[in-house]
């Protein structure tokens, strides 16, 4: 149990749901009130990005006015200090520094399902009694250094948002990790790959697209994606290098094949289609598939998992689950978190194989043995995939015209997905260096 400090940052907050839907627990409100009234020694502290609650059809008011919030050990704010056209997209929640979780999931409405996805259930509900369609995420959990280091960035993005720092916990903190749930890495490196805006003040942060792109650079065998947007051509000009590779990686990438609003239908969906073009031109030797899940109802209809995962897993070796879509936005526009797991041994890339063959598995309503033995079997991830595609829940093709069409990104993409702030005075001073290196050559 929580005794010094949970922290809670994400892109969105509801505390109207339920940690287990559909049972008598008391909703997340509710449940945070309790622990502090609990424990004389905790508080909790929730930041939120100031226009989640907008985005999500909620407004600020209602926060304001509900008692769940209305306790002097509960600290509720909201993260309005971003660049124009930027948001706070980390998903963090960390307990005592000493647990913490990392990944795509937002404590909010809409995001709870389970493994099986199963089609039109009940038990996906919003607190509002709408149902929603079935959703796939990840969220990483850990402990020890990689907790405290987690910790330290939550305290960070408050100090930034708030303008006041808060103490690091002093109680000895004890591993509470859960019995129930068995760990699959243990003791070994954990890597946090931050984004983060430049601002007038501060330089910015772009060690996760970084570390994207190098482990995409890595893979040698094969190499593993989900990821709610593909929109990024920095991510389809390394691809489309490991494709053209005669000995390169098998590529599979799972993604969400629906748009949600003029936004996502103008520039993401558009230059998502450009950029699988561009990649199914580079795969000369046949190495790559581009699908989002499915899963089939009672009348032989099917409805569209959401993927809402971040994830990249490359061969054995490597692991990455967080907040950063392959997106513009992400690799300098929004504030992110990653983390990452290179194997060291065995057991750790026997985790990470692991993983990757139960998220196969459950995209086609399988099993990770079964999985792993096709794969062994055949010596290739796509065949596998290819001969256990055969159930109600399964992946389908995205199909993009391939031989007519461009590959650039869509005009106005810089200014709905940019990469980086907006920054008039830097654009100025750009423009005065051009025009007084052509009149009088040079300028330092």
């Amino acid at each position: 149990m929580a005794r010094e400090r949970i922290w809670i940052i994400g892109w969105d907050f509801n505390p109207w749901i339920k940690l287990a839907p559909g049972s008598d627990c008391p909703t997340l409100g509710s449940f945070l009130r309790n622990l502090v009234e609990e424990c004389s020694t905790l508080d909790i502290r929730i930041l939120i990005w100031a226009l989640g609650p907008l985005y999500s059809g909620k407004t600020l008011k209602v926060f304001r006015d509900h008692e769940w919030a209305d306790h002097p050990r509960i600290f509720l704010n909201f993260d309005s200090r971003h660049p124009l056209r930027a948001s706070h997209h980390q998903k963090i929640v960390c307990v005592d520094d000493a647990v913490a979780f990392v990944g795509g999931i937002d404590l909010t409405a809409g995001r709870w399902d389970s493994s099986s996805h199963r089609p039109n259930w009940h038990r996906r509900e919003k607190p509002s009694g709408e149902n929603y369609a079935p959703v796939h995420d990840v969220q990483a959990m850990v402990s020890g250094a990689a907790a405290g280091a987690i910790s330290e960035i939550a305290a960070t993005r408050w100090r930034a948002a708030t303008g006041k720092s808060v103490a690091a916990g002093k109680m000895e903190k004890p591993l509470p990790w859960p019995q129930r749930l068995k760990p699959d890495l243990f003791d070994c490196d954990v890597a946090i790959a931050r984004t983060r805006p430049a601002g007038f003040r501060w330089p910015g942060r772009h060690e996760a697209a970084s570390l994207a792109l190098d482990a995409l650079a890595a893979a040698r065998r094969h190499l593993y994606i989900e990821t709610q947007y593909l929109a990024s051509f920095k991510v389809a000009e390394q691809l489309s290098r490991c494709l053209r590779k005669p000995d390169g990686p098998e590529i599979l990438i799972i993604l969400t094949k629906r748009s949600h609003g003029i936004f996502e239908q103008f520039v993401m969906a558009h230059n998502r289609n450009r950029l699988i073009r561009r990649l199914r031109r580079a795969d000369v030797h046949n190495r790559l598939r581009v699908m989002y899940p499915t899963t089939e109802s009672a009348d032989g209809s099917r409805t569209e998992i959401l993927v809402h995962s971040k994830v990249i897993i490359v061969d054995d070796t490597f692991l990455r689950i967080g907040s950063s879509n392959l997106n513009n936005r992400s690799e300098g526009l929004d504030t992110e978190c990653d983390i990452a797991f290179e194997a060291g041994n065995d057991q750790q890339r026997a985790a990470i194989v692991g993983l990757r063959n139960r998220l196969l598995a459950e995209h086609m309503q399988s099993d990770a043995d079964t999985v792993a033995r096709e794969i062994s079997r055949s010596g290739s991830m796509l065949a596998a995939a290819d001969k256990l595609n055969t159930r109600a829940r399964k992946l389908s093709c995205l199909l993009v015209n391939v031989k007519s069409g461009k590959t650039t990104p869509l005009l106005g993409t810089e200014m709905f997905d940019p990469p980086a702030p907006y920054q008039p005075l830097r654009r100025v001073r750009r423009w005065l260096r051009a025009c007084a290196s052509r009149l009088f050559g040079s300028v330092q």
